[in-house]
């Protein structure tokens, strides 16, 4: 995980501490875990965002490459984040990328209404979780041309 909070390339938004170090060892599998931050909860990565709170210090000039957010959050749900961060005109071109277990047509639809980049519903085979996030992260970090 990164120390220096300015150079953060991805963002993982995850309460459930086996997907954190699933996702860690997915990550790190392309060298991508040098970057990478996690917070626990929504207000957490809200905070991480907008550069407020215990993060106020970080500056905004450097947003993450992309962000995986979870749905089901503490504090604030993963559908308010994605709101509250796609709706703000300073961070809405971050890519925000669904990481969910859920399998609900209407939480994949409401989060493309909201501005979601991309949705992907955890894999349960550890081995095609280790893809599907190994995949993304080197698509959002790689790959992706993001505006300046």
């Amino acid at each position: 995980m990164t120390t220096d909070l300015s150079l953060c390339e991805i963002l993982l938004v995850e309460d459930n501490v086996n997907d954190v170090e699933l996702t860690l060892r997915a990550l790190s599998k392309n060298h991508l875990d040098s970057a990478l931050h996690v917070v626990r909860d929504g207000q957490e990565a809200l905070d991480f965002i907008f550069s407020q709170g215990s993060y106020a210090s970080r500056g905004t000039k450097s947003p993450p490459k992309v962000v995986f957010l979870d749905l089901k959050l503490p504090k604030i749900d993963g559908l308010e984040v994605l709101k509250k961060i796609k709706t703000n005109n300073k961070a809405k071109t971050i890519p925000i990328v669904i990481v969910t277990s859920s399998q609900e047509a209407q939480d994949i639809q409401e989060c493309y209404r909201l501005g979601a980049n991309s949705f992907i519903q955890k894999p349960i085979e550890f081995d095609n979780f280790m893809q599907a996030i190994s995949d993304a992260g080197l698509y959002w970090t790689v790959v992706n041309k993001s505006p300046s």
